[in-house]
């Protein structure tokens, strides 16, 4: 399903079957990019669980922190566009080294910044890398797996992220964040050195995409954006791609950003909700893993109903369960492993859209449409809260969205199964 080769090839055309990479599902590839993912969870989630030190110890008014937060969202919402379209350019693995060094740069000097105007710029160019990342570890993910098992090879890759967010948080910990100003100092020198001491590894040990190669050496002429995205018959995918990931990464991220004070509103105490959060990440990591081999073949149209009516349901038992711990731990396991893989199953989808010539820019556009979710699911949570909405009230207004996105994702799936073989 993955090898539209021809950049003109219309999204309905019959697609030749790929030559497999050696190996199985889990090969060297998909190992480094999990790898990866997991840096870029911990990166992407630093800021906020630094803020509470950060903005004492430079004197940070809460407009300058909210500044903070969207320097990154805007350096993701480029970087992911950016960082597609050199991929198709240059190739997956160079931009993924180069990404990679740029967040893992600017996050340590981050730990640096000795006032806002500073922080700000670091925190830009650090989203920028963090947005060149993501489209390319699906890319490779993609293309370097057996024949037939990309979506698990993406879903599997895909799960170092929410890992990420559990093990910086645990940082967190470690670098005493109950403590002094500076402690938010070391979140920023561990996320952003991890990055580098990894890059020799990937420089020598990650194969570039095979499949990609092969492309380019076909050659052919350039191709603009908007040919890309909507010629050849590929507009209907991508907007169905965009809109899906627009919808599911607003509910991801007002989650993420207003679950721990949702869950202290229910009666549960800041502990408590911090550790609700942690066992959503971490069931969010391991449902990807375990069954991402699903999101190939035919069982994907029925697994992606599967977890996006399994959220709505979750979402509504965790408006309306009881302040006990047991329950809520329960609740958060299952809501972390739907709405983590209601996201892989977008992930996986994506690199099926496009040619292999011009699939960086493709996924990176919907990967795009996705950070601007991100920055509108946070705004939106604000909004409903400063209007009074309670806490399960909240909870149940985001089942329209996740109904929206589902009906999306499955018109889209549905539409890929359909194309001749």
């Amino acid at each position: 399903m993955l090898n539209h080769d021809a950049v003109a090839a219309p999204a309905n055309a019959p697609i030749a079957a790929p030559q497999a990479p050696a190996g199985g599902l889990i090969n060297r590839t998909t190992l480094l990019c999990l790898l990866v993912a997991v840096l870029e969870g911990v990166d992407l989630q630093a800021a906020g669980v630094a803020a509470p030190k950060l903005a004492p110890a430079l004197h940070l008014a809460p407009k300058e922190l909210g500044a903070f937060f969207s320097a990154g969202t805007i350096g993701l919402f480029l970087g992911a566009l950016v960082g597609g379209r050199l991929a198709d350019r240059f190739g997956r693995k160079a931009v993924l080294v180069v990404s990679v060094a740029l967040f893992g740069v600017f996050t340590a000097a981050t730990a640096l910044s000795p006032d806002f105007t500073t922080l700000f710029l670091m925190r830009l160019a650090t989203g920028l890398g963090l947005g060149g990342t993501l489209p390319n570890l699906v890319a490779l993910a993609a293309e370097n797996s057996p024949s037939g098992r990309s979506g698990g090879a993406v879903s599997l890759m895909y799960g170092g992220m929410p890992l990420g967010g559990a093990i910086v948080s645990l940082i967190a910990v470690f670098a005493g964040m109950g403590g002094g100003f500076d402690s938010w100092r070391t979140i920023f020198y561990v996320a952003g050195g991890a990055p580098l001491l990894v890059l020799p590894l990937l420089i020598r040990a990650l194969p570039d995409s095979q499949a990609f190669r092969a492309a380019a050496a076909d050659g052919g002429a350039r191709t603009g954006i908007l040919a890309i995205l909507f010629g050849g018959g590929r507009a209907v995918e991508t907007v169905l791609l965009w809109l899906a990931f627009f919808a599911t990464l607003m509910v991801l991220y007002l989650l993420l950003s207003w679950l721990p004070m949702l869950m202290t509103e229910r009666g549960f105490s800041k502990p408590q909700a911090a550790l609700i959060q942690v066992m959503l990440n971490i069931s969010g990591a391991i449902a990807c893993a375990v069954t991402g081999p699903l999101l190939d073949g035919p069982r994907r149209f029925g697994y992606a109903i599967t977890v996006f009516v399994g959220l709505a349901v979750f979402l509504v038992l965790l408006a309306v369960m009881p302040a006990n711990l047991t329950v809520a731990l329960l609740v958060g396991l299952g809501a972390g492993a739907m709405v983590l893989t209601t996201q892989a199953t977008l992930y996986a989808a994506a690199p099926a859209c496009y040619p292999t010539a011009i699939r960086g820019t493709g996924v990176g556009g919907a990967v795009a449409a996705g950070r601007l979710g991100s920055v509108v699911g946070p705004l939106l949570g604000g909004g409903l809260v400063q209007a009074g909405l309670s806490a399960p009230d909240l909870l149940l207004s985001l089942v329209p969205l996740v109904a929206v996105g589902g009906l999306l994702a499955v018109l889209l799936i549905r539409r890929q199964m359909r194309r001749p073989a």
